[in-house]
């Protein structure tokens, strides 16, 4: 009998010094993350300044930056996009003659209506959500309310301009309660699905210039460019984390996530990055910092939040990851191999270790906190 209770003991040891291993591994490895997240995130405080202009390339940087305060609880991340907001008045586009907002693409004050400059709406009211006051969301309300007065249903006519404004409309519904928002956006995401979405290859095509057969890849493909099926890709986890769960239009977005989702996997590339053209590597050969990190971060938001099968998907996520840390982030912290600004995968472009952009470092720090939230559930 001795002699059994002794196996039996040292049996329950080493089942406890598995699991005390397994924690100390996992413990670890959310350090780790933190850690890159930090070490990418703190060179780009400390060589960029907060006070830059509410457009779409900054604001997108804050959506990730906000995402790794909640998860850090870093105040320094907190008071930079703090500064940043308060140094725009909490506004987009400044103009206050209606009469003149237009929704073309446009970097001026004119340009109100056009989603670049409403990208900053959603950061405002993620600030507004933390400690709420009513002027940090005034411009947001105002302008969003105005544009789903109209009758027009075409604002969100390229992909980026997803990522843009749906996350706007779920934010402000979240904090009003008004499902107008609700009810505007899937009009203007349907108009946006017509004009852009392949329901064979299930993405997004960057706008209608760029749809098959009228706009080919080198080699005669569809042209999918990485970046702007990235946006959508990551827009989509950014509207569901509000929209309510009854929703009449909750499960067409789900659907067409997880039809992404499954496209997304045959594309990426063994190294763990995607090509800038998705359906054709050769088109512009190489490694891209954006579009996977936006893809990374869709991967574990929707395992996190079950819509994604662990099993398939995580091995992916994670050569995501994997590619992001190893190879994207540089001894310094920069984040390289990020397609400079622009609307397609352009052949023979330069993209290189030193290419660096905010909206890079936004969607790599979206990535980052989700991966700190499945090593929370201890994945």
């Amino acid at each position: 009998m001795t002699g059994v209770l002794l196996v039996a003991a040292f049996v329950l040891a080493g089942c406890a010094a598995q699991k005390e291993a397994a924690r100390g591994e996992a413990q670890q490895g959310r350090a780790d993350v933190v850690a890159a997240i930090d070490k990418v995130n703190g060179y780009w405080q400390k060589t960029t300044p907060a006070q830059e202009w509410p457009f779409w390339n900054v604001a997108a940087y804050h959506t990730g930056n906000l995402e790794a305060y909640k998860i850090t609880k870093n105040p320094a991340y907190l008071r930079y996009t703090q500064d940043w907001a308060e140094y725009n008045k909490w506004t987009g586009a400044k103009s206050t003659d209606r009469t003149k907002w237009k929704y073309t693409y446009g970097e001026t004050d004119e340009h109100v209506l056009f989603g670049d400059w409403q990208t900053c709406f959603q950061v405002y009211a993620d600030l507004y959500k933390l400690q709420p006051d009513p002027v940090k969301i005034a411009r947001a309300r105002e302008v969003m309310e105005y544009q789903m007065s109209t009758p027009n249903d075409d604002y969100w006519w390229w992909s980026d301009g997803l990522y843009m404004g749906m996350p706007v409309m779920t934010r402000l519904y979240s904090i009003t309660g008004n499902r107008q928002y609700l009810a505007k956006m899937h009009e203007y995401f349907a108009h946006s699905r017509k004009i852009m979405y392949d329901e064979e290859a299930r993405l997004f095509f960057r706008d209608a210039r760029y749809v098959y057969p009228k706009h080919k890849s080198v080699n005669g493909s569809k042209d999918f460019w990485s970046r702007g099926v990235g946006w959508v890709f990551a827009a989509l986890p950014r509207v569901l984390d509000d929209l309510p769960k009854d929703d009449p239009h909750r499960a067409e977005y789900e659907q067409v996530f997880r039809d992404m989702a499954a496209s997304l996997k045959k594309a990426q590339q063994a190294e763990g990055y995607w090509t800038r053209s998705l359906l054709d590597p050769a088109h512009a050969p190489g490694p891209e910092t954006s579009g996977t990190a936006f893809f990374t971060y869709g991967y574990l938001w929707g395992i996190n939040n079950g819509l994604l099968d662990k099993a398939e998907y995580l091995p992916t996520a994670r050569k995501g990851w994997e590619f992001l840390t190893k190879t994207a982030v540089q001894p310094d912290g920069r984040l390289g191999y990020v397609q400079p600004i622009g609307d397609r995968a352009i052949p023979g472009q330069v993209v290189d270790r030193n290419s660096t952009a905010h909206f890079g470092v936004g969607a790599f720090l979206l990535a980052g906190a989700e991966m700190v939230r499945l090593m929370d559930k201890g994945e």
